[in-house]
């Protein structure tokens, strides 16, 4: 007795994979062939041998199992499926030249978005005040600026580049591209400084008022290095301070008003050590310059528009001067 629920037989189009889209060049041929009736004619105006064309539209047709050409020795003309995809074939070919024109210059376009990332801070200070120069020098670019204190990645947040402080140490799928090196330096407002001695060596910290800052990363106060200026060795003390920030820019408004003495980098006390809002203590002790860096995601591929960024921060560091 035959099975009570026989499976129905497939075909040869049924058993198939589905077909990929048509590609431009299909369609370009598809619609040169009916527009000039001929294999040989279609291959010159698209730059082909005949051969190719023929090949090119029998793919076609067996990905979709369907006839699109009447052949004859004399003639070539489209069948009724060809008809209907005439149209539809043209408007297909039109936004697939237009997508491939895009990607072609989208790359050689000076124009667009750059999206970067800095340190809440060094935004503020630094790259704000760029932005009239750098807009004077490429009117067609817009910023996308996204002020973090922590390394975003910069494929899974869409950034093209990111500004970061200190070591890196090579971080994965990025470029890394040295900016300029940045001093720490250690000062308080002259209204602290009134009527205390001023400290000489890291040791008379001990007698002030110090402003600490805790690194998220940890919950540690940050530690204050200086540089024997006779010995060259480095030394490291952890202040003791009477309040502690986890903002290094409000930590700095503090001394600012007089609450104390704080460690900073000198592009977040440049300024107003030139107007003399503040001191800076230890001068000689400066330790080594911590590096300011330019990252961007690891690929030949950089817009132009990205490169431009780069070469005028390059450029144009931060004026870090302070006399």
């Amino acid at each position: 007795m035959p099975d009570a629920t026989p499976e129905r037989a497939q075909t040869g189009r049924e058993m198939l994979q589905p077909p990929s889209d048509p590609s431009l060049l299909q369609l370009r041929c598809f619609l040169a062939i009916v527009e000039t009736a001929s294999f040989a004619e279609a291959g010159r105006r698209l730059g082909l041998s005949a051969s190719v064309v023929s090949k090119t539209m029998a793919r076609l047709e067996a990905a979709y199992g369907v006839k699109l050409l009447h052949r004859s020795t004399h003639a070539v003309s489209p069948t009724d499926e060809g008809l209907a995809l005439i149209e539809p074939a043209r408007a297909a070919a039109r936004a697939l030249a237009e997508v491939a024109q895009v990607l072609d210059h989208s790359g050689e376009r000076s124009g667009g978005t750059v999206r970067l990332t800095a340190p809440v801070a060094f935004m503020r200070h630094c790259l704000v005040p760029s932005l009239p120069a750098l807009r004077r020098q490429h009117p067609d670019i817009r910023f996308d600026l996204r002020a973090s204190n922590e390394l975003l990645d910069l494929a899974e947040h869409g950034v093209d580049l990111a500004i970061r402080t200190g070591p890196l140490d090579g971080v994965p799928g990025h470029v890394q591209v040295l900016w300029f090196a940045c001093p720490w330096v250690v000062c308080a407002a002259p209204r602290y400084l009134r009527d205390r001695a001023l400290p000489e060596t890291p040791t008379d910290f001990a007698s002030h008022d110090l402003i600490g800052f805790r690194a998220s990363e940890d919950g540690l106060v940050r530690a204050w290095t200086f540089r024997d200026p006779e010995t060259a060795m480095r030394v490291r003390t952890v202040p003791d301070p009477i309040a502690v920030f986890d903002d290094g820019e409000t930590g700095w408004r503090a001394a600012l008003d007089g609450l104390g003495i704080a460690r900073a980098p000198l592009f977040l006390a440049a300024e107003a050590l030139r107007e003399g809002r503040v001191v800076e203590l230890l001068r000689p002790r400066r330790d080594d310059d911590m590096p300011v860096s330019i990252l961007r995601r690891d690929t030949r591929l950089t817009p132009a528009r990205v490169e431009s960024v780069i070469a005028f921060l390059r450029r144009q560091p931060p004026s870090l001067r302070i006399d």
